[in-house]
């Protein structure tokens, strides 16, 4: 079929972080798209021949442009289709929006996320093995200082990065929604990060998200729930 008549396609799994990130980018842009399931942990030689390196999420045109990796997807899509903004609207702007961004796919996906919803969601649907209790602990800890983080930021700014809705928010909002999941944010102790967390999940983009279920997993009870 020739460029322009099928739609791009979003190859994404509920349990990756980055995935739900780019998610929530393309509804805000109000891009169409189709979504494409991909369990990574299983040997796809379909898959492959589009990423080798057999990781979500991966954004495919329809004219056979592949882009890989979610900051690189985000990056892209904000060159494409660049209203709304979502980097910032200035250098300065934009180099905020990044690093807090950055600091989220990384820093609280290797303390918060891996520990925890990595624990009690991803091995137990990609293995059925019980979660490692030191892993839950070093989590649960760890998760109290990027809840300060978040706090200390919107008591100095509308949102994350300054004063308007930013990849930032929207890659916090991504880890924390998985772990939120599970039932390991602590929201009642960070008033402010649970006020910022509540104008994101309001917002319709987010919805997607917010209908995820896990087989045999149920989420906690306010996962879904816009005024928890």
């Amino acid at each position: 079929m020739p460029p322009g008549l099928l739609l791009p396609t979003l190859y994404h799994h509920t349990l990756c972080p980055f995935s739900r990130k780019v998610r929530v980018v393309l509804h805000e842009k109000r891009i169409s798209f189709t979504e494409a399931v991909q369990e990574t942990w299983r040997h796809d030689m379909g898959f492959l021949s589009i990423n080798p390196a057999g990781e979500v999420p991966v954004w495919l045109e329809d004219d056979g442009t592949m882009v890989a990796d979610s900051a690189t997807i985000c990056d892209y899509i904000e060159d494409t289709q660049p209203e709304p903004r979502l980097i910032g609207r200035t250098a300065h702007e934009r180099a905020e929006a990044r690093r807090l961004a950055a600091w989220f796919d990384r820093k609280f996906f290797d303390e918060v996320t891996i520990n925890l919803a990595g624990e009690k969601l991803n091995r137990r649907v990609v293995s059925g093995a019980a979660p490692d209790s030191r892993a839950l602990k070093a989590g649960r800890d760890n998760i109290h200082t990027h809840m300060q983080y978040i706090t200390w930021l919107t008591e100095r700014r509308s949102w994350l990065a300054g004063d308007h809705l930013s990849i930032a928010d929207i890659a916090a909002a991504a880890q924390l929604s998985l772990v939120d999941y599970s039932g390991d944010v602590p929201w009642d102790d960070y008033a402010l990060t649970k006020e910022w967390y509540v104008r994101i999940k309001s917002r319709l983009s987010f919805r997607c998200l917010l209908r995820d279920t896990l087989p045999g997993i149920a989420p906690a009870p306010a996962y879904a729930d816009l005024d928890f």
